[in-house]
């Protein structure tokens, strides 16, 4: 027997566990403040309108700043990266638990957001590049998912439980030392970086513009439900503009931030619009399930949270169990059409349950089934979309994909919450989001396929 296996496999076990406790970390981070912003608003003098930016400069920070946090993971390398952004995430954490006044407040989570825009491309490329194209790296990608999917719930039952008990500081506080952990550990953990044999220039015109754009498109879906789409619209139309000028000036750049020839893979293409759709309708779900919970039956914080567990429960096994088997059997592209219209159907179960003023027992079938559908959909999109991915760009490739996943999330809240202020109610708006992941499947399953996405969806099985 090799004796250099059982080694191999322990030193790829711990840097899977390392890279999905991070990916726990930054899912935590998406659900603790949440629970804590009516506290944060009493102590720290924040007005109705201004509270948002508690969420709305995290969002906006990591949505605008990914395009480029990808190509620095690949010219900086992905664990440098990667340890930068958790050091980053982790004294900003600490700094917006010490915060006395808002802008401290609002200024530390920028700086989260722009640690978690290093950390998310970095694992994703560090998994791309440490599990080879396959089932190995399903699997990684699988562990990956699950991790995000519990450290949602994770983020509401500890909000409630440390805002109630230590009061809103910890919510913050507690991810410090997580954070600095992973970084102490990802040294002797992690792939060391390789040297690149040709030395070549960052695309800082190309970053400008790319920040720019995305900062302004995010930044107006994330403030229009609150501040007006007069002036959202018009910071999403102009971050548009922005973004058109940047694309073309990749046309005429040497080394751009975002090689062009990318969008010539048609499976991360693919990807990026299911990643679209999927995130428009579980962004605004959470708002209206959780709206639904505390506003329409009454429930306090953290048993609010508790709600959610039936649902991250049945999530997490569907990625852990369910996704690599499901892509041996079926192929990525399958796996992807069967997850979204599982997950759409979930939603229209669970819309139908608030529209009927259902307590838990009528909610928890629409939970199971959406949970089921999430946990399969989610860990393929990121199997799809490092699929014939050079290594040197995957980072890149990773940030395209979570940038259409903070858009497409953005879209989907302001859309729905829409929605739900008109007629449709929150029922009807939850409804709709799950018709539009159903359609986004279905468009998917009748695409015809390119003979390249066969032979490779076939090697990936």
């Amino acid at each position: 027997m090799d004796t250099t296996v059982a080694p191999a496999r322990t030193r790829a076990g711990l840097a899977i566990a390392l890279l999905a406790f991070a990916q726990f970390i930054v899912a935590v981070d998406y659900n603790i403040v949440y629970v804590a912003l009516p506290d944060i608003g009493r102590a720290l003098g924040f007005s109705s309108q201004s509270l948002q930016w508690v969420v709305s400069a995290y969002a906006v920070a990591f949505g605008g700043l990914l395009l480029c946090a990808g190509r620095v993971v690949d010219r900086l390398g992905a664990r440098r990266a990667f340890v930068a952004g958790l050091v980053v995430f982790g004294l900003a954490c600490l700094i917006g638990g010490l915060a006395t006044t808002p802008g401290v407040l609002v200024g530390a989570r920028a700086v989260q957001g722009v640690g978690g825009a290093l950390l998310t491309p970095a694992t994703l490329a560090l998994i791309s590049t440490t599990f080879a194209e396959g089932p190995s790296r399903t699997r990684a990608l699988s562990v990956w998912g699950a991790a995000g999917s519990g450290g949602l719930a994770a983020g509401a039952l500890l909000g409630g439980v440390l805002t109630d008990a230590f009061g809103w500081e910890w919510t913050l506080f507690v991810l410090a030392p997580l954070s600095s952990g992973a970084a102490a550990l990802a040294v002797s953990v992690l792939p060391a970086d390789r040297v690149a044999g040709e030395r070549r220039r960052f695309d800082v015109p190309g970053a400008l513009l790319a920040t720019a754009g995305s900062v302004l498109v995010v930044f107006g879906l994330v403030t229009g439900p609150e501040s007006g789409w007069v002036r959202g619209g018009l910071a999403a139309a102009g971050g548009v503009v922005v973004l058109a000028v940047f694309l073309a000036v990749q046309r005429r750049t040497r080394d751009p931030l975002v090689p062009l020839r990318l969008f010539g893979n048609r499976a991360l293409v693919r990807a990026i619009g299911v990643v679209l759709v999927f995130q428009s309708s579980l962004g605004g779900a959470y708002y209206l399930f959780t709206t639904y919970l505390q506003d329409g039956l009454g429930y306090r914080p953290l048993a609010a949270g508790l709600a959610f567990l039936p649902l991250t429960l049945v999530s997490m096994t569907a990625s852990l169990k369910g996704t690599g088997a499901a892509i041996a059997r079926w192929g990525v592209r399958t796996t992807l059409v069967v997850g979204m219209v599982v997950n759409g159907l979930g939603l229209a179960l669970l819309a139908g349950a608030m529209a009927w003023d259902g307590g838990f027992a009528l909610l928890l079938p629409g939970l199971l089934v959406w949970g089921v559908g999430g946990g399969l959909t989610f860990p393929a999109m990121f199997v799809a979309a490092s699929s014939g991915v050079a290594d040197a760009e995957q980072g890149v490739a990773s940030a395209l994909t979570t940038t259409s996943q903070q858009v497409g999330g953005s879209i989907g809240l302001a859309a729905l919450i829409a929605l739900a202020g008109t007629g449709f109610g929150p029922a009807g708006a939850l409804a709709a989001g799950g018709l539009a992941t159903v359609v986004g499947g279905v468009v998917l399953a009748v695409v015809p396929r390119h003979r390249a996405e066969a032979v490779m969806s076939s090697s990936t099985a």
